[in-house]
């Protein structure tokens, strides 16, 4: 099993203090893997040959070499090569240690801690190749620098000296350092060559017995290596098998050249390359003489580097990179890359709005990212990763300044004078705005067919009078209370966006009832059916197909008995459209007040809510010296008012009044209804005795 024995394998009695300080920080990565690779199958296992080449890529971006040899060896083993500076060998004086030793052995050490090697570098949290080493049961290194190849091996992270003769074997005897280590000089170079060579043998004991070296994740990740590392050739050889396999990879063209080869389709626009860089401050500890640590403000600078090109098909390839590392998460770059093109795609858009005929759509993301094949890579010296594996950038500032180089060279492209870039731009906003019409075509049918599918599977569908209107924010589902309010809010309704459900009296109580009894009740059913949404866990906010639902009752204690089971039955099963403020209570009036107007003049009808707005009215009549035709108008329910009185009052939206059923708190939601709804009467009982004081006798209609 993979970790067993470990401890038993870094730490014994035998070791000495020198021993203990070499594997202080090792042990941990052999305890815990998947901290620092990600995990112990196949994946940890590329992620680990990964940082070993990211060292030797970042040496070539540096200008030191420009060619890398990658070598999977029959017995298992890989080696890297490079044409580098080669990994120091003086003696690091902090340490007492050689350069070799501390960058194999030692967690975040190395030349990208300092700044002075490395502006940016892969390697970038500097542990990758003292966690190589401590996850291998072997590993060689072999340094030429100054003449001299010097050589060093591990044991799972602990340097001495393998005992064997010829082809080197990871089970061979091993004598681990017990004084002082010791570079060894194995033999002359040159004056002037200078390189690495790394091979290291996975330790079985951490890795799954199926991990292996993937070649076609190799041969991806060094292609795409070659397109952003120009005039970089990686060189792989797999010695696995009886006829050895060699591919080299070697680009000039860039990312320019990336995203000609990523792109499948016939272009639309040409590869275009955005450019540029921008600066931000962030505080970081920085280690001083002493040895300590001080919170330094230090200056950074972001370089940002984009190829992209949109061609006639749909897909989107995206490809983001943080100095020559690959995030395929995204990050903070991908993001302002994302928000920025479709910023100045929206605005381009409205700027030729007549000539594009958009109307009052607006672009989405989508509508942009259709056909985009883009290659996006950032420098940034000591970025933020999520997580040792690299795959998501964190680093806030730099999202302002992707956005920022975006903004500025597209807006050099839309108003270039050049017939070819205008040419181009015009193609482009042709291809968005039609993904955007297309977009809201294929919807609009969507909801077409969502509120057939809905009618056919409705068990009333007589019962519903539907509106006309398929667009669902605008759209309104009145649940009305008997078949005589329906009549007259068939007359009173716009039938373009204003539908009907009558419901028959009081529904089920489904807050005592259980999930079949709820479905088996028709008007529960028929409601769920006609929203359209499904139910329960199950339930779609977005499939919803009306805009707001209004619980049009009577204005009287039943009327208010009946909102109240039916608000019982959103807030068991289709909580979400009233957290998303789509039901609401319709409020019909209480009274209808004549005024007498002197001579010719037509009378003023006024309608009151409440017995106090009545009197108010009425005193403000009196002290006016003005008449109202008695008696006044006292409406029982929905069913006395005729279709204009209704529409005017109620429905009508320039005139109408509505309550939005809000839930601020969904806990205290759930007991309120608990308490009155629910199977428990004693709770009850007591709630209704402890209030009877705070009702008013005048506010009951009796």
């Amino acid at each position: 099993m993979p970790g067993r024995g470990i401890e038993s394998d870094i730490v014994t009695a035998e070791y000495s203090a020198h021993h203990l300080q070499v594997l202080e920080g090792l042990e941990a990565v052999r305890k815990r893997p998947g901290m620092y690779i990600g995990s112990n199958g196949s994946p940890g296992l590329m992620h680990c040959l990964w940082e070993i080449i990211d060292n030797s890529v970042d040496e070539a971006v540096a200008g030191n070499g420009s060619k890398i040899d990658i070598v999977l060896h029959a017995d298992g083993s890989v080696e890297v090569r490079d044409r580098g500076r080669g990994v120091p060998v003086d003696v690091e004086p902090r340490t007492g240690l050689t350069g070799v030793e501390v960058v194999y052995t030692k967690l975040h050490a190395g030349g990208k801690f300092g700044g002075g090697s490395y502006a940016a570098s892969g390697g970038l949290h500097g542990v990758g190749a003292s966690v190589v080493n401590a996850l291998s049961e072997r590993l060689d290194v072999e340094v030429d620098r100054g003449g001299k190849t010097y050589a060093m091996s591990f044991h799972r992270g602990e340097p001495g000296v393998f005992a064997d003769k010829g082809e080197p074997r990871p089970d061979a005897p091993f004598t681990p350092f017990e004084e002082r280590s010791e570079l060894r000089v194995v033999g002359k170079v040159a004056k002037g060559v200078t390189g690495t060579r790394v091979r290291y043998w996975a330790d079985r004991q951490i890795f799954t017995r199926d991990a292996a070296f993937q070649l076609p994740d190799l041969e991806t990740r060094a292609r795409q290596t070659a397109f952003l590392v120009p005039g970089l050739e990686l060189v792989i050889r797999d010695e696995r098998h009886e006829a050895h396999n060699e591919t080299s990879f070697h680009y000039e063209g860039g990312i320019a050249e990336f995203v000609e080869y990523l792109a499948t389709d016939a272009p639309v626009t040409d590869t275009w390359r955005l450019q540029g860089s921008g600066t931000f401050t962030e505080t970081v500890p920085v280690l001083q003489p002493d040895g300590h640590m001080k919170a330094t403000e230090v200056e950074r600078e972001c370089t940002v580097d984009i190829a992209l090109r949109w061609g006639t098909g749909y897909d989107t390839t995206t490809r983001s990179f943080v100095n020559i590392i690959a995030t395929p998460k995204g990050g903070t770059h991908q993001q302002g890359f994302e928000q920025e093109l479709l910023k100045t795609l929206r605005g381009q858009v409205e700027q030729n709005a007549r000539r594009l005929k958009v109307g009052n759509d607006k672009l989405e993301k989508d509508d942009v990212l259709a056909g985009l094949t883009a290659v996006l890579n950032v420098t940034v010296p000591e970025p933020q990763f999520e997580g040792q594996t690299k795959e998501v950038l964190g680093t806030p500032a730099v999202r302002a300044i992707v956005a920022k180089v975006v903004r500025q060279e597209l807006a050099q492209r839309f108003t270039s004078t050049k017939r070819d870039d205008k040419n181009q731009a015009s193609m482009l906003l042709d291809k968005v705005v039609s993904e955007m019409k297309a977009r809201v075509s294929a919807r609009a049918h969507k909801e077409t067919q969502r509120r057939k599918n809905a009618l056919e599977s409705s068990s009333l569908p007589a019962k519903l009078v539907d509106c006309r209107s398929n667009d669902v924010s605008h759209s309104e589902l009145f649940i009305v209370e008997g078949d005589s309010a329906l009549g007259t809010a068939k007359n009173a309704r716009n039938s373009e966006y204003q539908a009907l459900l009558p419901i028959r009296g009081k529904i089920l109580n489904v807050q005592k009832a259980s999930v079949s009894d709820m479905l088996s009740n028709a008007e529960c059913a028929s409601i769920i059916q006609v929203i359209g949404a499904g139910s329960g866990r199950s339930f779609d906010l977005s499939a919803a197909r009306y805009g707001k639902v209004i619980l049009m009752s009577d204005a009287d204690v039943d009327g208010a008995h009946i909102r109240t089971l039916l608000l019982t039955l959103f807030y068991r099963y289709m909580r979400p459209l009233i957290e998303d403020g789509r039901v609401f209570a319709a409020v019909p009036p209480l009274h209808r007040v004549i005024v007498v107007n002197p001579g010719s003049k037509p009378n003023e009808t006024i309608y009151t809510y409440s017995e106090q707005e009545l009197h108010t009215l009425l005193t403000k009549l009196r002290k006016q010296s003005r008449r109202w035709h008695e008696p006044i108008q006292r409406y029982k329910g929905l069913g006395e008012m005729d279709a204009e009185q209704l529409a005017t009052t109620t429905m009508d939206r320039s005139g109408r009044l509505l309550r939005r059923v809000r839930m601020e708190d969904a806990e205290a939601a759930g007991r309120v209804f608990e308490l009155l709804m629910g199977n428990e009467v004693a709770p009850r009982r007591e709630f209704i005795v402890e209030s009877a004081d705070r009702l008013s006798r005048e506010s009951i209609d009796a």
